[in-house]
């Protein structure tokens, strides 16, 4: 082959991921430098092109249930990967068997993409999912997990990496707004090839299936908090580029990998895509200005079936009806689609709700924000309205307790779902965001040795631990004195009562970390490990909490 030939030659960029799995069928999803033919185990895709970039979605059909299948990543009939020489196992595609016995899957969320050196390691701590991902190139595979869910903050569009400053400072200047945040779509791609690149994160998103959800920080920090903070946005110069390109980024590069075979063939922007001459950018951009313009046109949340598990995801950020007096987690119609899937798994052995804000916070930090809600919304007059406004926005009151309609329906809907008879044996919330791991039990109306277990599980951050001044200032909030100062502000605010109670079981920690759930015949355990540096200086995983579901 000739230097101009191999010049030719085309090479991943970010990946290869894969996402989608099940009995039959594999998504392979792909990053390249150019145009190309992407083929895998036989099945070929063309790439399609959005804003200069290339992308490969792959979608492998006719596989084995319950066989472990190893692949390659051909790009234009040239293997691409793995890499020569790789010190990974060979990545493959493992296909649940229809039998499926114990089920297990790991999650987590908040990742900052910095270096891996001491310096970095000072202040970030050690990188969890890359510890973890290290520990399994030695484990056996029939030990690797049936699936990753990642549970918000990806990326940090507001606090980015000098990794990415340094490519931001090389096509602007920082020091004109947005500065050192992520400016628009270009900068995005960046942002995930920083963060996706790292070796073993590389070879682990490549060889077990992931789930993925994005929370705040992927688009800015309290991003769609309220009404008043939308309004606030929308009068910078700099945020339509923002959040067109963090919402068009994330479909391309998570969301996408979300959906099932019926779903992407029914997707119109894949579709669209596919069919656009020549650069598709456009297309994407429309489809996420007129999400965020318009967040019933889109449904981000969707669902995996995992053997006798089924998994519901529910998108907390993108598609919240802010409207004060209104306030919802999601539209109508979204809301719908999630009580059919979830009620669809009664009779599952377990139910898994995946959202990347914790339905159950500590009970005190929950009552101050359910108060909160009420008052910004009027419940104590129009003068208190802008002050709870303004602390709502200072201290991040946005959670599920802050849309309290939504928290009192989730309430109805999982009480409804716990005591069907012969109902799943365990209901758990999977859940990130709040930099600090624990485990809450939850009790029902009619509650008994016969209905669902219902538990919240929390596991944030992977890396990207608080400092420890903010450590106990939040105890202190979340745990003491919200506790005693809580209960009664909702009732002077005369908030409803959900119904529902819980207790904080295990935890809380707050070291930077990823959780286990492992599933089967009615019961689980969940543990949670953080990663410390072993005997040899190479990062491992430690159990650091467990809990008996």
């Amino acid at each position: 082959m000739s230097g101009g030939e191999e010049a030719r030659t085309a090479a991943i960029v970010v990946g290869p991921l894969l996402r989608y799995v099940d009995a039959t069928s594999a998504l392979v999803w792909v990053e390249t430098d150019r145009p190309c033919t992407v083929r895998v185990l036989g099945t070929d895709a063309r790439t399609f092109t959005v804003h200069g970039h290339h992308y490969g979605v792959v979608e492998i059909d006719g596989l084995t249930p319950g066989t472990s299948t190893r692949y390659d990543v051909a790009l234009d009939g040239r293997v691409a990967w793995p890499e020569p020489g790789s010190p990974f196992p060979h990545p493959r595609i493992r296909t649940p068997d229809t039998d499926h016995g114990t089920t297990r899957l790991v999650f987590g969320s908040c990742r900052m993409s910095v270096p891996h050196d001491s310096r970095h390691d000072r202040v970030y701590g050690i990188d969890a999912l890359r510890a973890y991902a290290l520990g399994l190139t030695v484990a056996d595979d029939a030990d690797w997990p049936d699936l990753v869910a990642l549970l918000g903050d990806q990326v940090y569009a507001d606090e980015t990496s000098p990794a990415a400053r340094e490519v931001m400072a090389a096509r602007r200047d920082l020091s004109e707004p947005p500065g050192a945040e992520i400016a628009d779509f270009e900068e995005y791609t960046q942002l995930y090839r920083i963060a996706w690149t790292d070796p073993a994160v590389r070879w682990l998103l490549s060889t077990v299936p992931s789930a993925m959800l994005f929370d705040d920080h992927d688009v800015r920090d309290d991003w769609n908090t309220s009404a008043t903070w939308r309004e606030q946005m929308e009068r910078t110069p700099w945020w339509r580029d923002r959040i067109v390109g963090g919402i068009g980024a994330y479909w391309l590069y998570q969301h996408l990998g979300n959906l099932s075979p019926a779903e992407r063939a029914d997707d119109p922007v894949l579709a669209a895509m596919r069919a656009a001459d020549g650069d598709a950018g456009s297309v994407l951009d429309e489809f996420a200005s007129t999400a965020d313009r318009d967040p019933p046109s889109y449904r981000w949340s969707f669902v995996r079936d995992l053997g006798p598990v089924r998994l519901v995801m529910i998108d907390s950020r993108c598609g919240r009806m802010l409207e004060p007096g209104r306030r919802t987690i999601v539209d109508d119609d979204e809301w719908s689609w999630i009580e059919s899937q979830a009620r669809s798994a009664a009779h599952a052995d377990h139910l898994l709700i995946g959202s990347s804000l914790p339905y159950l916070l500590p009970q005190g930090l929950h009552d101050l924000e359910e108060w909160n809600e009420a008052v910004a919304d009027g419940a104590w007059g129009r003068w208190c309205a802008a002050p709870a406004e303004a602390l709502r926005q200072a201290v991040d009151l946005e959670h599920w307790a802050a849309f309290g309609r939504s928290f009192r329906a989730m309430a109805r809907l999982v009480t409804e779902i716990a005591t069907t008879p012969d109902g799943p044996g365990t209901i758990s919330f999977l859940s990130g965001d709040v930099h600090y791991s624990y485990g809450a039990r939850m009790s029902y109306p009619g509650e008994s040795a016969r209905t669902s277990r219902v538990h919240q599980l929390v596991c944030s951050p992977l890396r990207n631990p608080l400092s420890r001044t903010i450590r106990y200032l939040n105890g202190a909030a979340a745990f003491a004195v919200a506790r005693v100062v809580g209960s009664a502000l909702m009732r002077l605010a005369r908030v409803p009562d959900a119904g529902v109670d819980w207790s904080i079981t295990s935890g809380p920690r707050f070291d930077n970390a990823l959780a286990t759930l492992e599933l089967s015949n009615g019961a689980g355990r969940v543990r949670w490990h953080t990663a410390c540096k072993g005997s040899d200086g190479a990062p491992v995983m430690d159990e650091i909490m467990s809990a008996q579901l």
